[in-house]
């Protein structure tokens, strides 16, 4: 073999066991103490990343009590007040929307208020206020969204400036090869992991909560149809030609 072959694939061996040997070392320190070394090494991404975590861990669980139970209680809702508006007891509904601490109890209480308008304009009605109510439903959702976006390119930011920190330190030191170089890119690489473990735990949540929103803004599109469809039913049960002050047919003649 070539001398200078041969010199060149000893370096190349020495190197590689130098190598083999530092990544076995630094296999067998990370322990707890190490990680959060790293962690606290990587302050400038981690320390935004606990922050976020805190954040996104608030609302979830806010907005996972908001939802609980909610689409049950409308449908129980939704069929008591229909049974009240079949036996034309308007008053009884009144009261039962009024006693209600949900979403749809309140939607109905302004569908009952503007109970002499048209039909067509008391569905408006009914799709404005149930559209607010689902908007208030997805409060705080955006801010699960932000994090989950966003805290992938925060923590390859901290990796970036930490791969930079790790090769100025070989550059300053001169020597030290493979080993500093590992040790350095390796608390770069907790940025990273940082950021994707906060990403998938906020987009994950975001995803299921758009569900669980999307589900009972559904079960509140069918609670409102079935709540029309009773007035209907109170109005063809109403004396035929009864007018409403100076003499216009009201469009749902419901005792008051």
């Amino acid at each position: 073999m070539d001398p200078v072959t041969e010199a060149t694939a000893g370096a190349a061996t020495q190197a590689a066991i130098e190598g083999a040997q530092a990544v076995s070392h630094f296999s067998g320190a990370l322990d707890a103490a190490t990680v959060l070394s790293m962690l606290n090494q990587a302050w400038l991404t981690t320390y935004p990343m606990a922050l976020a975590s805190v954040v996104a861990l608030a609302v979830i669980f806010e907005r996972w009590w908001r939802y609980r139970g909610l689409e049950s209680a409308t449908r129980d809702l939704t069929r008591r007040l229909v049974d009240l508006l079949v036996k034309r007891d308007v008053s009884a509904a009144k009261a039962l929307c009024e006693a209600s601490k949900t979403p749809i109890g309140k939607i109905f209480l302004e569908g009952l208020q503007w109970k002499n308008i048209a039909l067509e304009d008391l569905q408006s009605v009914l799709a404005t206020s149930r559209q607010e109510t689902v908007t208030d439903l997805r409060r705080g959702l955006w801010i699960l969204g932000t994090i989950g976006s966003l805290a992938p390119f925060v923590g390859l930011f901290g990796t970036v400036i930490g791969i930079m920190r790790a090769f100025h330190q070989m550059a300053t030191e001169g020597s030290g090869g493979f080993a500093v170089v590992a040790a350095g890119i390796s608390e770069a690489l907790i940025a990273t992991a940082a950021g994707l473990g906060v990403a998938i735990f906020a987009l994950g949540f975001y995803n299921y909560l758009q569900v669980r929103a999307g589900s009972v803004a559904n079960v509140f599109s069918r609670a409102c149809e079935r709540f029309v469809q009773a007035l209907l039913y109170v109005e063809s049960g109403a004396p035929a030609g009864q007018t409403n002050g100076g003499g216009e047919s009201r469009g749902h003649p419901l005792p008051a």
